[in-house]
């Protein structure tokens, strides 16, 4: 409802929770492409966009469906893990294509140290991307490799098993013990490296 004659009634995408126009209005006047994570309940999702005055010209994309297509993934795809090597896929892509530099656009997520949207902007980085961001930010590496997720799972596993088996069964079913999650990332990421030809496959 109205609260006076002075009230201004907000943009709809800023009513519906979807954009930030204090926030857009800085990232135009930057003049650089933006680096922007966006997550859902399933999937991490990073674009590089140029903002045009017909709108945002999307120059590199990278879902996290594509590291269980493309790298046979098998932890989720909304973790910690996932958002790093999403970013790291969305870098490597944007310097191929030439770009090498970007500002982050977290949208209206908080700016948690450790969140996801950091690991993902932290894979940019390792990739080559320049993206202006404090390493405070950053999950820490054992975080980044799902060391905090093994540790759990071995946890749980020797106190009880049923509930290991019910938390775990996505991991379980696509055959990844989560205990293994922090090796089973290193060979991910490995393997988009060497996709990139920036290093071999480990065995």
């Amino acid at each position: 409802m109205a609260r006076g004659p002075l009230y201004k009634v907000p943009f709809r995408r800023r009513r519906e929770g979807l954009t930030n126009y204090y926030k857009r209005r800085k990232y135009i006047l930057s003049g650089k492409p933006r680096f922007v994570v966006r997550k859902t309940n399933q999937h991490i999702i990073v674009q590089i966009a140029k903002a045009l005055p017909q709108g945002d010209e999307i120059l590199v994309s990278a879902h996290s469906a594509e590291l269980r297509r493309d790298y046979a993934w098998l932890g989720d795809t909304n973790n910690t893990p996932a958002a790093y090597l999403v970013g790291l896929l969305a870098g490597l892509r944007a310097v191929k294509k030439g770009i090498f530099e970007a500002i982050p656009d977290i949208g209206l997520h908080k700016a948690i140290p450790g969140a996801r949207v950091f690991a993902a902007i932290k894979g940019a980085i390792d990739a080559g991307l320049k993206i202006p961001c404090r390493e405070t930010m950053f999950p820490s590496e054992d975080r980044i490799r799902g060391v905090h997720i093994a540790m759990y799972a071995k946890m749980l596993k020797s106190k009880n098993m049923s509930e290991f088996k019910r938390r775990f069964s996505k991991y379980l079913e696509r055959g990844l013990d989560p205990e293994k999650l922090p090796e089973h990332f290193e060979k991910v990421k490995q393997m988009i490296l060497w996709r990139y030809g920036l290093l071999k496959p480990s065995s």
